[in-house]
């Protein structure tokens, strides 16, 4: 059996909501040991809903393998506590209400002197200075500052997107900066402090798009599910349902025409010649390809279409995708346990060996052993 990659690390993290909580997830997933700090009422994604078997979905989500502790931070015995545990840390991750880690005691400086190796990750909303510095974030307000917003929904009306995009890419970063800092620290024998905003992970998302405002003087479009410059891409009526599309080139777009379309001088038409031709044109081209699919249903079409290599997908529920024949077929589900009993989730996609994934805990399950453990008990 394969060892896990991060066997031997503690990690402590004074974490909430969505960024911090998804990027320790991982870390743990990977066999790190992470310690949750909560207040005496649970981190508030607890009390989102109570989906899964009494637990909150958000919470189950990403909170598995990890030991929850509740400590008073404002009191002077548990804030001896969390000294102890950063002591003996390897990695100590917050995202707390700007400014709160400061006050306690916890900048950068202090961390290096309660323990040099320690890596130290920040995730907030905008970042440690600046104007917006003190500004409170979550994951619709980052979605309308780095102008995702504007860039998703329909013509008509603006759509946030239905995940938590922007708390997803901090956590992303937080994670990725972890290891990055591991192996630095594995050369010097020094910690680091990594600051990561939210606004500026979802900014780097969103490269393209800008890019592609500033140079051409033209804000891209929103376009529902259609690709705002790739065309065709998007959804198509077939005689008994919609089929989603994603042409990428100009092999693909005449391999379309002559074998989908059954069409081939299409290809050349000077309409449709190139792909910012076809993005001009997409009204006049929907029409066109949905009235040579209007004989055919949409698994005839997939059909044709998976035998020639383009891209295609129908838009699944996520009773559908809870079904998917592929992830059935690679076995990506299994069981991890929460307060209420087992529950079954996806597979993390990076694995080493057999997938660790450890138990949802309860509020402070952990916290009269690690009190014990770090030398602090209140008994």
């Amino acid at each position: 059996m394969t060892s896990s990659p991060l066997a031997g690390l503690t990690v402590v993290s004074i974490e909430q909501a969505v960024a911090a909580p998804f990027a320790t997830r991982q870390l743990a997933d990977l066999g790190a040991r992470v310690i949750k700090i909560e207040r005496a009422s649970g981190d508030f994604a607890r009390g989102y809903d109570t989906t899964v078997k009494g637990e909150a979905s958000y919470f189950v989500w990403l909170n598995r393998g990890k030991e929850s502790v509740v400590l008073d931070l404002k009191d002077e015995h548990d804030q001896g506590v969390l000294r102890s545990m950063l002591r003996k840390a390897d990695i100590f991750v917050s995202n707390l209400a700007p400014g709160a880690i400061d006050r306690m005691g916890l900048d950068r400086e202090a961390l290096r002197e309660i323990n040099p190796r320690l890596i130290s990750i920040s995730i907030s909303g905008f970042g440690t200075s600046g104007p917006y510095a003190r500004k409170k974030a979550y994951d619709l307000i980052i979605q309308c500052e780095t102008g995702l917003l504007s860039l998703t929904g329909t013509e008509q009306d603006p759509a946030k997107v239905g995940v938590s995009i922007a708390d997803i890419a901090a956590g992303m970063y937080a994670y990725s900066g972890a290891l990055a800092a591991l192996i630095q620290r594995g050369r010097t024998g020094q910690g680091d402090h990594i600051e990561i905003s939210m606004l500026e992970a979802l900014g780097e998302w969103m490269q393209q798009t800008y890019l592609y405002a500033e140079y051409s003087g033209k804000a891209p479009k929103r376009s529902g599910p259609a690709h705002a410059s790739i065309a065709p891409y998007g959804p198509f009526q077939a005689s008994d349902g919609v089929l989603f599309l994603g042409l990428q080139n100009e092999r693909e777009w005449a391999l379309f025409c002559d074998r989908v379309l059954q069409q081939q001088d299409l290809a050349e038409d000077p309409a449709y010649s190139s792909n910012s031709l076809r993005v001009t044109n997409r009204g006049k081209l929907g029409q066109l390809i949905e009235e040579r699919l209007a004989a055919r249903t949409v698994a005839e079409v997939q059909a044709l279409l998976d035998e020639i290599g383009i891209a295609n997908a129908q838009m699944r529920t996520m009773a559908e995708y809870s079904a998917h024949p592929q992830l059935a077929a690679r076995e990506r589900w299994a069981e991890i346990e929460t307060p209420g009993g087992p529950v079954r989730v996806a597979v993390p996609p990076v694995t080493f060996g057999e997938p660790i994934m450890g138990a949802v805990p309860a509020l402070g399950e952990h916290t009269e052993r690690v009190l014990a453990e770090f030398g602090r008990s209140r008994a």
